[in-house]
């Protein structure tokens, strides 16, 4: 080996981001043809349906696949160059913003103000739990690993 430093969480971070778009896109999916999927914990609907599920006439799923979708480009130039400074911030600081909407969505809105808990927005919380998680490692791990 040369010598050089192999970074994985840039690679974990495109792997969250694909299943963020997954499940983004799945939801968007219904969501243009006003429908709502199947539930398993049945407060999908009480949800997707409520005056919270947009933001100014914009479906939440809509907003949740372009921030996967650019995280996943964020992540692909962070496997290219996972020593940029700018890019460790750049997502360190978008993750954070999106978990920050997130805990505000599931539990505040979610749970206080519907009542109810929608399992796909529930697996987008964890994914963006996830991708702040690892952006965070990533920025610390590179940082120290410099000389």
């Amino acid at each position: 080996m040369n010598g050089e430093k192999i970074y994985l969480a840039p690679f974990y971070l495109i792997s969250a981001a694909l299943v963020g778009v997954g499940d983004t896109f799945f939801l968007s999916y219904y969501q243009y043809f006003n429908k709502v999927p199947s539930c398993a914990i049945g407060g999908c609907e009480t949800v997707l349906t409520s005056v919270y599920s947009k933001f100014i006439g914009v479906p939440l799923s809509y907003l949740g696949l372009l921030f996967y979708a650019y995280m996943l480009c964020l992540a692909a130039l962070l496997a290219y160059d996972p020593e940029s400074k700018g890019l460790r911030i750049a997502a360190v600081l978008y993750t954070g913003f999106a978990l920050l909407l997130s805990l505000i969505f599931e539990f505040y809105i979610q749970l206080g103000l519907i009542g109810a808990l929608c399992l796909y927005c529930a697996i987008s919380a964890l994914t963006t739990l996830a991708l702040f998680s690892v952006s965070v490692w990533h920025f610390r791990s590179s940082s120290t690993s410099r000389t």
